[in-house]
């Protein structure tokens, strides 16, 4: 708690940021305060005397602009950003006549539609927030003036006043609670505004004030209240009341704050501390961190970029037009000379230079930072609309809580998840329990009868129908009235703080503050001890249908620093004792040594429960003297009275007193998975996204809800467990985590070496023969491309699953500065991380140091309060609606209400955010490149005058009309691949990871080949037109026609452009495409036509031009051949990229394309078998024989036997199966062979000959008898061969060239008719290239079939035994 004398140290930060608020208007009172506020005082009734403070009213204000301030607040705001400075800054010197070429309406129009567009938007946020501040502002509230109760508005109450409540009430300001209608001064208040939690909550206020509850003795009610100054702390609250010459502790619990609600009270009295912008609830709304994409923060720097390489043209425009004035220039001053302000050569080209920094300034447009946020407002719609992320339960739909980040959902390498609530349902029921010794609730046999659940009903009329239990051994033994197991049940009935309503007779509803609370007490009631009903002293319950009320004489509560609670109570016959419940870590160590046998059984039974995936508590007691507690209760009264250091003096009188306790047995809570979370865990493993579980339960939990999650396999590895209590043992834990990682990575790169040698020499060939395959010069060999892992440690290239498992004691030291390098080195070598018995601080400082590390895409998913700083923390934080309130959605970025949503907002509308915004961003500044440069070659032809091509029309709207849309229409609609082949092939995901689809390369790609399109578009028609005439001999070569034929050119050689960039058409696209051109030629006919000259002569001169150009054959033949050569070199390279080097979603359309063609009428079609995320029935899957585990229960201590290979019983795709063992690896043939050579062990014997469909290399043919396929044995081996195309070889550098001669290239022999097949059915490059990737899709074929026999897998099609 915080201590009064130290309140000007501890104090200041919190007071500083409120300073800050006020002056920039963001609260409603007249806060003039020269001085920080270090405590506050205040004298109930007495508004003069607290008006000298100037403490805040209890207006509230959250909106920026009124009808006055709107116009020039909202203009200085937007011309902060420097994008619209520059503009502003452009729009100034086409003002002067002297060095503008363009007229100013060509930047103003453009500049004004977005400053309004933005405007609008500004509006239209701050007119709700006008209606949201003047909705709460005009409430009504009862407020004590003059000894009687007036209505007052909500913003003219002052600090001080004395405000009456009624019950369904919001409460108006932070209030000392004064008196309630209810018996000691209790009232029950909502709390779902402030931290999103339903249940109700208990406040009581002071004893000496309880009984004032009449407004006549309110208003002559004089105390002084002495607090801390206004903070953000929900659950704090330090202060003291002074009233007739004596002090009272004020806590948190006598405080009722703005924004709960009073519930099942009839009225409450309290005193106002904090008003408006003071009060906690508005303390807490303080602006979110902005966050930034890596495409933003790219983009920034090309526009420095852009802008750096735009005034180098100026320059040398400028420095030419200096050489051309001086040399040639001079020839023409007798009849052109200069106008009045130049006066030589160098003025002159001063003044170009200016007049070039207008022309050339499209190259950056305004309308590419309008048209990014346009395009990231549609995909947040489709993220809103998307009714697959839809929970029909909880009728919640996902939402995009933020326009800016969803690109940046594309390129995610690392999830942090909270485990409760988030990978688990939080919904809590009473599993088991060990009781002396004796363990209950073991009865489920998976190979015997199951048993009946247990009706409650007959023994106790107030059980809870929906209890669950099966054990009938614990319900005799409750009713033959063993000692041991009341006692047990009696401490699960008393020790907590549950609320209990009961609507009529019999009827209780439980309002608990977690899921687990209520699980124990609805399992105390139904074994007979029933909590009915509680008061500030005592606790009512009904023990085997006898009526007993217990004195409360204190309650020792929960934190998360003591891990227990604990109550003492007195029984009617004057027995005292304390009751006590909390982690086994901490409550086994407080036990009197005689538990020591009792202790070491109950250990063992928790051990199993953890290792069980349940959630555990221990429980003991203690019986209390009469002398005893009376010598606790004074130092506890002492302790609770101190104004300093209280909560440091009550931990240790708690502590005292809960000592040399008995231990009475252990409860093990269940917490059932979510639905869909191994299969979105597995699916976004292959999609080489790390996930990092940071958990508050112990680690046996957490490991096995791992387990069952599918994060960690049977398959890995190994798994890694850091438990160290010191910096020496955790960094030398580490270490040798390191350097296992890297022993077992060399052993697997020689096993590979070996068996390649092995497969080379099996199939006769001798040192130094060069092994060709029957499929030509593209054969396909093994290429060990991963080496074994440098002295140094480099363990980027360690290959190989490994899991880290590292409790809070110890990432505590692992977080430290010297030690920070080796955890993230190791841990990020791992697959999976699970941290335990982690604070909600230390789970910010995981990410925070991976963001600082890795330079990665983090992403950040929970769903209660202690997940907070987490999610903000994060690249990208993802709330979950789920039991624990709503305040991580409140901090999120999205949000939705399942785990498993996450998968596709990550694989579909991330991956697809990403795609279409590196698409238009290439396209955008190609165009704009293509138009803007055709300006800088006409400057060494027209004398670098700084004559603009095009007429100022065409400039003006070229990239609002012309261009505009189609490209919006690229960038909202466009897709690559559909949603389900997203899922089903998750690999897709990587060139986000990797950031492949739009960095300073593609960039220099882009606008490479804009400058190439615009020599093109420039000097193609240059060349004809300058020897052209028309039909009648009149010369072509006039500056209008050539405008004309190169903006026509232009327009459509970007139109056919952006056709072929698009790769998903919709009604939009087809329309805003061909509608873009048709208005180029409607508005260009319209203003060359008589009727605008008519109305504006001086504007619109020449009448016809575009007519008469345009009816001339050599202009349309000149057009057609400009296309030409600007578009056909884009083909071919496109074309050939394609053939030879295509990208994985390129082979997925090609596979997709196969099967459709190849696909029989009544035939079985492969990948037929899955949609969506892609499943594949149980009984389908050879998977191994074994040991079978129940749905969610595991056991993984070590010396248990060999594990069950848990990836084999998801219901995953082709790929997910095939790849679920793979480790993140920079190429997907990289993967691939590592794949190969973990399951592929040498083998030379005759046991796994090549079946006669194998194909060649390392890749073969997928058999017509896979068991995983599901597919048809009578479907040709050559539409599974073609069908089976995932990704060419070629994609990785490497593949294409021969293997070392000491690393033979092939597996197996090769059947020729099926070589041939696969030849006949691809002539082109497509089997070449493509018949490698077969593997990567499908799996090894056959081997999932495989029993639990030591038989080595292998590369052999066979049939499974049925």
């Amino acid at each position: 708690m915080t201590v009064l004398t130290d309140i000007p140290e501890k104090w200041l930060p919190v007071v500083l940021p409120i300073k800050k608020k006020k002056k920039a208007g963001f609260g409603g009172g007249k806060s003039k305060k020269k001085r920080t506020e270090e405590e506050r005082r205040v004298k109930a009734n007495d508004r003069e005397h607290n008006e000298k403070f100037q403490y805040a009213n209890n207006c509230i204000v959250t909106s920026k602009y009124n009808i006055l301030t709107f116009l020039p607040v909202n203009l200085f705001e937007q011309f902060q950003e420097v994008a619209n400075t520059y503009f502003l800054f452009l729009l100034i010197l086409q003002l002067i006549p002297q060095i503008s070429s363009l007229s100013w309406f060509t930047t103003i129009v453009p500049l004004a539609l977005v400053l309004s567009i933005t405007a609008v938007k500004d509006a239209t946020d701050d007119y709700f927030r006008h209606k949201s501040d003047n909705q709460v502002n005009n409430r009504q509230s009862q407020v004590l003036i003059r000894g009687s109760l007036q209505n007052e508005k909500w913003m003219n109450v002052k600090v001080g006043d004395i405000i009456k409540l009624e019950n369904n009430q919001f409460v108006a300001a932070d209030l000392l609670l004064l008196s309630s209608t209810e018996p000691h001064g209790l009232c029950y208040i909502e709390t779902a505004e402030l931290d999103g939690e339903t249940n109700m909550k208990v406040r009581q206020s002071v004893s000496v004030t309880a009984e004032l509850g009449d407004p006549n003795n309110l208003a002559s009610f004089d105390g002084e209240v002495v607090c801390e100054p206004p903070n953000n702390k929900l659950d704090r609250f330090c202060g003291t009341l002074y009233w007739r010459e004596k002090k009272y502790p004020l806590t948190n619990q006598n405080m009722l704050l703005r924004g709960c609600v009073l519930r099942n009270t009839e009225a409450c009295y309290g005193l106002v501390i904090f008003a408006g912008p003071d009060t906690k609830l508005m303390q807490n709304s303080g602006r979110t961190k902005f966050k930034r994409t890596s495409i933003d923060r790219l983009m920034n720097t090309l526009v420095l970029w852009i802008f750096g390489f735009l005034v180098c043209m100026g320059v040398i425009l400028a420095v030419g037009n200096a050489v051309w004035e001086r040399e040639v220039g001079s020839l023409f001053q007798s009849y052109l000379p200069w106008d009045p302000p130049v006066d030589n050569f160098m003025f002159s080209a001063f003044l170009s230079f200016w007049s070039y920094i207008i022309i050339l300034n499209t190259v950056v447009p305004i309308s590419l930072y309008v048209s990014v946020e346009v395009i990231r407002l549609g995909h947040s719609y489709f993220i809103n609309w998307d009714r697959q992320m839809f929970c029909s339960r909880c009728n919640t739909a996902a939402e995009s809580r933020t326009t800016t980040l969803n690109e940046e959902l594309g390129q995610v390498e690392y999830i942090f998840s909270d485990k409760t609530g988030t990978l688990t349902q939080n919904i809590m029921t009473f599993n088991k329990c060990s009781i002396n010794g004796q363990t209950y609730g073991e009865v489920t046999d998976p190979l015997g009868k199951q048993p009946k659940r247990l009706d409650f009903t007959p023994f106790n009329p107030l059980a809870n129908p929906d209890f669950c239990f099966y054990d009938e051994k614990l319900l005799e033994s409750v009713k033959v009235g063993d000692l041991h197991t009341h006692e047990f049940f009696r401490l699960l009935s008393l020790c907590h703080t549950v609320m209990s309503e009961e609507k009529s007779e019999g009827e209780l509803v439980y309002k608990a503050q977690s899921p687990d609370e209520g699980a124990l007490v609805t399992a105390a009631r139904n074994f007979g001890f029933v909590f009915r009903s509680r008061t500030p002293g005592t606790i009512t319950t009904t023990e085997m249908g006898r009526t007993v009320t217990y004195s409360l004489l204190a309650i020792l509560d929960f934190n998360n620093i003591r891990k227990r609670m604990s109550v003492i109570v007195r029984n009617p016959e004057g027995r005292i004792c304390l009751y006590c419940k909390g982690a086994d870590t901490v409550l086994l160590e407080r036990l009197h040594p005689c538990n020591q046998e009792l202790m070491s059984i109950t250990s063992d039974h928790l051990n199993e429960y953890g290792a069980d995936g349940l959630r555990t508590l221990a429980l003991a007691y203690r019986e209390l003297s009469e002398d005893e507690w009376e010598a606790w209760s004074e130092s506890h009264r002492c302790a609770d009275k101190a104004t300093d250091c209280r909560e440091d003096r009550l931990a240790a009188a708690y502590d005292k007193i809960e000592q040399d306790m008995k231990l009475l047995g252990a409860t093990a809570i269940e917490d059932k998975l979510q639905e869909g979370v191994p299969e979105t865990i597995a699916l976004l493993s292959l999609a080489n996204i790390k996930i990092w579980v940071l958990t508050g339960d112990k680690q046996e939990t957490a490991v096995n809800i791992g387990y069952s999650c599918k994060m960690l396999t049977d398959d890995m590895t190994e798994v890694f467990i850091i438990g160290g209590h010191t910096v020496q043992s955790v960094r030398q834990e580490l270490r040798s985590a390191r350097e296992r990682m890297m022993e077992l990575s060399r052993g697997k790169t020689e096993g590979m070496e070996a068996w390649a040698e092995a497969c080379f020499m099996g199939n006769g060939m001798k040192d130094g023969q060069e092994g060709d395959c029957t499929t030509g010069r593209g054969s396909k060999q093994l290429h060990c491309s991963s080496l074994p892992p440098s002295a140094s440690g480099d363990m980027d290239s360690i290959s190989g699953e490994f899991a880290l498992i590292i409790s809070g004691h110890s990432l505590a030291h692992a977080l430290e500065a010297d030690m920070e390098a080796e955890f993230v080195s190791t841990a990020c070598a791992c697959k999976a991380v699970i941290c335990c018995r982690v604070t909600p601080l230390q789970k910010a400082q995981v990410v925070e140091l991976i963001k600082k590390h890795k330079k990665a895409v983090t992403l950040a998913i929970g769903d209660g309060a202690n997940d907070v700083s987490m999610i903000k923390s994060a690249h990208i934080g993802v709330g979950i609606s789920g039991q624990e309130g709503i305040q991580a959605v409140l901090a999120s970025d999205y949000s939705f209400a399942q785990f498993r949503f996450l998968q596709r907002l990550l694989l579909v509308h991330g991956r697809w955010s990403y795609l279409r915004m590196c698409r238009f961003l290439c396209y955008f500044f190609y165009k704009n490149f293509a138009f803007t440069m055709v300006h800088f070659w006409f400057g060494f032809f027209c004398g670098f005058s700084a004559q603009t091509v095009y007429d100022q029309f065409f400039i003006t709207l070229y990239n609002i009309v012309y261009t505009s849309l189609p490209v919006l229409a690229m960038g909202v609609f466009d897709q690559d691949v559909p949603d389900h082949r997203s899922l089903e092939y998750p690999k897709l995901y990587e060139p986000g990871q990797l950031n492949l689809l739009f960095n300073k390369k593609e960039f220099f790609i882009c606008i490479t080949q804009g400058i190439y399109t615009s020599v093109v578009l420039f000097f193609v028609p240059y060349a004809v037109l300058s020897d052209a005439t028309q039909s009648n001999g009149v010369p072509l070569a006039d500056y209008q026609t050539f405008a004309v034929t190169t903006a026509t050119a232009l327009v459509i050689v970007v139109s056919v452009q952006i056709a072929l960039d698009t790769g998903f058409w919709t009604v939009f696209n087809h329309m805003f495409v061909w509608g873009s051109v048709g208005s180029y030629f409607t508005i260009m006919f319209a203003l060359h036509s008589q009727t605008l000259f008519r109305i504006f002569p001086n504007q619109f001169r020449f009448i016809g031009s575009a007519q008469n150009t345009l009816l001339q054959p050599v202009v349309w033949l000149t057009i057609a051949l400009a296309t030409a050569v600007c578009v056909v070199p884009v083909l071919a390279f496109r074309f050939l990229k394609l053939d030879l080097k295509p990208q994985l979603s390129d082979t997925v359309r090609h596979t997709q394309l196969v099967r459709q063609k190849r696909r029989k009428p009544g035939g079985r079609s492969i990948g037929g078998a899955w949609r969506g995320t892609g499943s594949v029935s149980e009984g389908r899957l050879g998977a191994r024989g074994g040991s079978r585990r129940s749905g969610y229960a595991f056991s993984h201590q070590e010396g248990f036997g060999e594990l069950i290979t848990s990836g084999k019983n998801m219901r995953l795709s082709s790929l997910a199966l095939a790849n679920f063992a793979s480790k993140h690896s920079s190429s997907w043939i990289e993967t691939l062979r590592r794949k190969k050579t973990n399951h592929t062990p040498p083998s030379t014997s005759g046991e796994c000959s090549p079946a006669p469909s194998n194909v060649s290399g390392t890749c073969p043919a997928l058999s017509n008898s896979s068991s995983v396929l599901g597919g048809s044995q009578e479907t040709p081996i050559e539409e599974e061969t073609d069908a089976a195309v995932v990704l060419s070889s070629s994609s990785h550098p490497a593949a294409s060239e021969p293997a070392e001669p000491r690393a033979p290239a092939q597996v197996a022999p090769v059947d020729s008719s099926t070589s041939a097949a696969a030849r006949t059915d691809s002539p082109g490059g497509w089997t070449r290239s493509l018949e490698t990737v077969q593997e990567a899709l499908f799996g090894r074929r056959g081997c999932a079939s495989a029993s639990s026999t030591q038989v080595p897998p292998c590369d052999a099609t066979e049939t499974p035994p049925h």
